[in-house]
């Protein structure tokens, strides 16, 4: 007997020796881990889903900085009567002033507030006076529509082409400690860079950290109370409108959109999901162990098991202080998956232990039960953790703290799964099982006998090949795609409200585009200005003389190409200014004098509005503030992403530099990330697992039939998602690396088994029998309950963890078929296995 015998051997007896002391022990620990569970928090914020060190991250937080820019909710206004009718617009006052009480709303801006500069027949010289609004304007209506539909400044923003819909920008207190503690934690993290062994700046960190997440939390209680209050009033004035016309179907419409309002309906669908995903695995696979076994004492003995470990997993996170994003959400969901997977494999083993060895006491076979699958229950539980531990590779925390998470949550998973299923079956009385189902459901018969015929295994094999060529033709068409608006389902508010922002009001996902200019000592002077001032300029106190022909040139040629580009709605620059100014200056271009004149007149809070967004003096920039078309289906972010640097290069030449920041390129570089970590993470898994399977095999031949068998399902589910046109997103792409992990638990059964039939019956046709008719059971239990954890992902709000639930699903389907006809097919291959490595089967049962 060699050691992993005598190992298992005396793990199994402690367990079933004293099962009452055991199961208390078990018990008691988990009562412990489960105090902790309420502490376990949800963070489903968008910035989960950033680069921890993404270079563009630093220059978006510097630009929100330099140039102020607010956070603003958006309320998409839509009548039933005319823009400036009198109940329209008594409805946007009213609703403007209700807003604006609420606590931590800074001010509200709408149509009423917007200045009234073409319409109200100002002069130039009137900039620097007081503007009227659509309050206090004596303009006709018809003049003051023009200049909402032709104003730079308005257009396809403030209001809809259509004239139709308008925009209430709710702009919300700042929150100031927010910035600081992140600039704080990034300075301590890059002085522990420097020097690891800083033991002051690491402790810093540690309260920081700690300091950040009770600020944070703080925060989201008064922005959720906040967001409730904003939808509280919006359906106050959604539910006058439809009572007012009960029976006309074009009523008002409110909707609400914006990065706070994502933030925290994402915390409502994660809280959500994570109820309906544990509840559903549940009751569905209470039910399929019911129809397997017909014994409640099963039914009742798996539930049980899983939800200890759920909650002795859930307890440890909460006492580490770890959190739930949008993408571990599904945690609890594969969690049970996993636990339930061994739970029946320990079960099936001890019904067939029963039944062969009825005489034995009730404890023996137990032993027996759990002896026999500890080693094939640890080897494909460890590989399951090479998959998810792989995620680390990634730079985005919420994917590491998935494979963080997953990888101890299923640690725990075994080591409770045989401690309670060997304590509670050591307790219960022997009871003769039921096969019913085994007797009368001959799928695992149908496999088997597919797999021994020749002719049909020719047929395997070709399938096999062309789904192979198939498959990797699509994965060459495959792409990665980020639109924000298509992560949700169409009856949800975000995605109404993103929509009609999107289509109506310019744009939905924001982009800033700066433009740097460089110093250049030979740069010829294009105006009487700059001949003028050219000494005075290095100072500051000379800083009004920035505005230059050259500057400005680049400033209208980069509007103009932003404005015409496709995919492109609202375009805000300084250049609004200049194309209103040209209006008030009697048609006349507004030179580098007069625009010096509006920056040197103009008060703090007018050049706050004016010029403070849009220009940067001191650092020598030009800011615009852009929208894209989220919703337009053509959009590819990637491309149109370089397409726009590379364009803009050429446009400003070799005398400017063009950044371009913003959450559609913080979530490009996100995608890009994650794509080339995991296709490098994939290549680690596979080596991994290849070394697992030779070692755990002792055959070279296995482990490469071991590997073959799971990577064809994943080539042909991603090679239909390229042919199909599905882009992978951040969930889907952690697919290979997470089903991978698990459907090689199957190769592993089963050829573990294979091999004790080997040994035992000397002919590869009875070994492949005789595995069918044992532990094929067990993998379609196990894959059937994976189907159903990852089928109750259909339900999500969420459209990444509905494709990943579905997808997953179907690479499982693949996994099971490959494992009960191509496995087996392969093994009987002369080929792939000789019969002279037949007649050196070791005739132990231990691997």
């Amino acid at each position: 007997m060699n050691k992993s015998d005598k190992i298992k051997q005396k793990l199994a007896r402690m367990l079933v020796s004293a099962p009452k002391l055991s199961l208390a022990l078990a018990l008691i620990l988990c009562a412990f881990l489960c105090a902790f569970v309420p502490k376990l928090a949800i963070d489903a914020s968008t910035q989960t889903l950033l680069l921890e060190n993404d270079k563009d991250l630093e220059l978006w937080r510097d630009i929100t900085k330099r140039y102020k820019i607010p956070n603003t909710l958006v309320i998409a206004y839509t009548p039933n009567s005319d823009l400036l009718s009198e109940s329209s617009i008594s409805t946007l006052a009213a609703l403007s002033k209700d807003l604006a009480q609420i606590k931590g709303v800074k001010s509200v801006f709408s149509m009423l507030d917007a200045p009234l500069l073409l319409s109200s027949g100002l002069k130039f010289s009137d900039l620097l006076g007081t503007i009227p609004t659509l309050k206090d304007s004596n303009a006709s209506k018809e003049a003051i529509k023009a200049e909402f539909l032709s104003s730079p400044f308005y257009k396809n923003s403030l209001v809809s082409s259509d004239f139709k819909t308008t925009a209430l920008l709710l702009t919300l207190e700042p929150n100031p400690g927010y910035n600081e503690f992140i600039a704080s934690i990034t300075a301590l993290e890059n002085t522990l860079k420097n020097s690891e062994n800083n033991a002051t700046a690491k402790t810093l960190l540690k309260e920081q950290r700690a300091a950040f997440k009770a600020y944070r939390d703080e925060l989201r209680v008064a922005e959720h109370e906040q967001i409730t209050q904003i939808r509280q009033v919006i359906a106050k004035y959604n539910q006058n409108s439809q009572s007012r016309i009960p029976h006309q179907a074009s009523s008002s419409q409110l909707f609400l959109g914006g990065i706070n309002m994502i933030a925290d309906d994402m915390i409502a669908f994660v809280r959500s999901d994570l109820v309906t995903y544990g509840l559903a695995t549940l009751l569905l696979c209470s039910l399929c162990l019911f129809v397997y076994y017909l014994q409640f004492r099963y039914v009742f003995l798996a539930i049980f098991i899983c939800l200890v470990c759920v909650g002795v997993a859930s307890g440890l996170f909460g006492l580490l202080g770890f959190e739930i994003t949008v993408i571990s959400s599904n945690y609890i969901a594969l969690q049970l998956i996993i636990t339930l997977s061994v739970v029946i494999h320990l079960i099936n083993s001890y019904r067939e232990f029963f039944r062969k060895k009825s005489s034995f006491s009730q404890k023996a076979i137990v032993y027996l039960a759990l002896k026999e699958r500890m080693s094939p229950c640890f080897f494909a539980i460890f590989t399951t953790i090479i998959g998810f531990i792989s995620l680390v590779f990634s730079d985005i925390r919420p994917i590491i703290s998935l494979g963080v998470m997953m990888s101890a949550s299923i640690t725990l998973s075994l080591i409770f799964s045989f401690w309670l299923f060997g304590s509670i079956m050591s307790l219960l009385s022997k009871k003769s099982v039921n096969t019913a189902f085994e007797r009368y459901f001959s799928l695992t018969t149908l496999c088997a006998k597919i797999a021994l015929n020749p002719r049909a295994r020719k047929v395997v094999f070709a399938i096999s090949a062309l789904g192979l060529c198939v498959g990797l033709w699509g994965i060459s068409k495959l792409s990665v795609e980020n639109s924000f608006i298509g992560y949700f389902k169409e009856n949800t508010d975000i995605y109404k409200g993103m929509e009609l922002i999107d289509n109506k009001l310019g744009g939905t996902v924001p982009l800033d585009i700066i433009i740097s200019f460089k110093k250049d000592k030979k740069e010829p002077r294009n105006s009487s200005l700059d001949d003028e001032f050219a000494d005075e300029f290095a100072s500051s106190d000379a800083a009004q003389y920035w505005f230059n022909e050259r500057r400005m040139s680049v400033l209208k040629s980069v509007n103009e190409y932003l404005k015409n580009k496709e995919f492109i709605g609202s375009v805000s620059s300084l250049a609004d200014l200049l194309e209103v100014g040209k209006e008030l200056n009697e048609g006349r271009e507004l030179d580098a004098l007069a625009l010096a004149l509006i920056y040197s007149s103009l008060s703090g809070e007018g050049r706050e509005l004016i010029l403070t967004p849009f220009v940067s003096i001191e650092n020598d920039e030009l800011h615009f503030s852009v929208r894209t078309l989220d919703s337009d289906p053509r959009l590819k972010r990637a491309e149109f992403l370089r397409t726009l640097q590379s364009e803009l290069n050429e446009l400003v030449g070799k005398n400017a530099q063009v950044k371009i920041s913003g959450a559609m390129k913080l979530y490009a570089n996100m995608l890009d990330s994650l794509f080339g970590s995991q296709i490098n993470s994939l290549g680690f898994v596979l080596l991994a697992f290849f070394a697992t399977f030779w070692l755990i095999f002792a055959s070279l031949r296995l482990a490469i039939i071991a590997i073959c068998i799971n990577i064809l399902p994943l080539i042909c589910v991603l090679g239909a998602m390229g042919l199909a046109g599905l882009s992978l997103d951040i969930m889907s792409i952690t697919i290979g690396s997470i089903s991978l992990g698990i459907g090689v638990d199957s190769a592993i059964h089963y050829i573990y088994r294979y091999k004790r039939e080997l040994a035992h019956f000397k002919d590869s046709k009875k070994a492949i029998i005789a595995s069918h008719a044992s532990i094929g059971y067990a993998l379609y239990y196990t894959s059937f309950a994976v189907f159903i954890g990852f089928g109750v992902m259909i339900s999500s709000n969420f459209w990444p963890t509905i494709y990943f639930g579905a997808l997953t699903d179907l690479v499982m389907f693949f996994m099971l078929a490959s494992s009960l006809i191509l496995l087996p097919s392969l093994l009987l291959s002369q080929s792939a296995y000789p019969a002279n490595e037949q007649n050196k089967a070791k005739t132990t049962n231990a691997v």
